[in-house]
């Protein structure tokens, strides 16, 4: 496999142990599916079914157990390659981060896996980069026979969609979705969410709330911004302080921040469209002298992991990540399995998480 293209197994991703395969030893030479079904006293169609983890569940769990015993005393491993051919399916999903190392996406991938897995599928994760090269990854999926792709770095117009219906390729989208909405995608409540931000630093006192936009070729930035103007609306406030990040990151969090403060140096609170630009305000109002809260109040937005031990810890909207991934991977292997529902975007819900970097506006 190119290492170049960031294509890895999943068991290698996220700190999860590899599994361990052994030798073959002279004996698993010997072995067939025929001499584990006679020792274990079954048809040798009931064993083939009990070595494959996507319809082991049709028979007994006492049937699977003997069988799956058996095939490990003989040194027996069901051949996936041949079983691909047979089917014509390699029982392979594709899984396409915007970031390996940004911890947003390790609970939506461990959602993803728990379900797959349980299906008998493997993952295959990679890391998409420039458009040229996202799509080069895709046509290297695609070309490793995967059933199905799960795509969380879809842009609002992602022209990797087009190279997978072209394909035929199963594509669903998950927590980013794209303006044509022509594949299913599982999303968070982003409006909902900025709602339930604003409305708490309202409640706190604060007239003067800034917004740092997340960028604006991607669901998550153009939704979340309009959020927060229309809850700016609604509690009669100027929804005129934004600033937007070039990326999700600190570092584009920190020049947007900056550049937020000085063209609203009066603001006394800032709506963040994701944690990480949260944090790169958070150096800014260092830098400046400033508090948070006591003269800045920040709300992030994702509940990433670890936002609780910075200080101040941050208040947030948290996303349900590991229920996303669950149900992105659930709507796929309907299509893989050539069930498809109705084309869906379905929302999770958001819940504001309170701790210590908002408080009562500054007198």
């Amino acid at each position: 496999m190119d290492d170049s293209l960031r294509v890895r197994v999943i068991g290698q991703c996220f700190g999860m142990p590899p599994r361990l395969v052994l030798p073959a030893s002279s004996s698993s030479r010997a072995a067939t599916l025929q001499s584990v079904a006679e020792a274990a006293g079954v048809h040798r169609s009931t064993a083939a079914r009990a070595l494959d983890p996507a319809q082991s569940h049709r028979i007994s769990r006492e049937v699977v157990q003997r069988v799956q015993e058996e095939a490990r005393r003989q040194g027996y491993r069901r051949d996936a390659v041949a079983a691909s051919l047979r089917t014509g399916r390699s029982r392979l999903v594709g899984v396409v981060l915007p970031d390996l190392a940004n911890p947003v996406f390790a609970p939506i991938l461990s959602g993803i896996t728990a379900e797959l897995e349980q299906a008998g599928y493997l993952v295959l994760v990679a890391a998409s980069g420039p458009e040229a090269d996202q799509l080069r990854v895709i046509e290297e999926l695609i070309a490793r026979r995967i059933d199905g792709l799960l795509l969380a770095a879809a842009r609002r117009h992602e022209p990797v969609v087009d190279a997978c219906l072209a394909a035929g390729l199963p594509v669903v989208l998950v927590n980013r979705g794209e303006d044509e909405a022509r594949v299913s995608a599982v999303v968070t409540d982003d409006i909902g969410g900025m709602h339930l931000a604003i409305e708490h630093l309202v409640s706190l006192g604060h007239r003067h709330i800034g917004h740092l936009a997340g960028p604006a070729d991607l669901s998550t930035g153009i939704r979340r911004r309009r959020g927060f103007e229309q809850a700016m609306r609604a509690a009669r406030r100027d929804a005129g302080a934004i600033a937007t990040a070039a990326a999700y990151s600190r570092d584009a969090g920190e020049r947007a921040a900056a550049e937020l403060l000085d063209a609203h140096p009066h603001l006394t609170a800032i709506a963040a469209s994701n944690d990480l630009l949260a944090l790169g305000a958070y150096r800014v109002l260092a830098e400046r002298g400033l508090s948070c809260p006591g003269d800045v109040s920040v709300v992030g937005h994702n509940d990433m992991p670890l936002v609780d031990m910075v200080e101040p810890a941050l208040t947030t909207v948290r996303i349900g990540h590991a229920a996303m991934g669950r149900e992105a991977a659930r709507l796929l292997l309907a299509e893989v399995g050539e069930q498809p529902s109705a084309r869906t975007t379905q929302l999770t819900t958001a819940e504001l998480i309170v701790r210590a970097s908002t408080a009562r506006r500054p007198a």
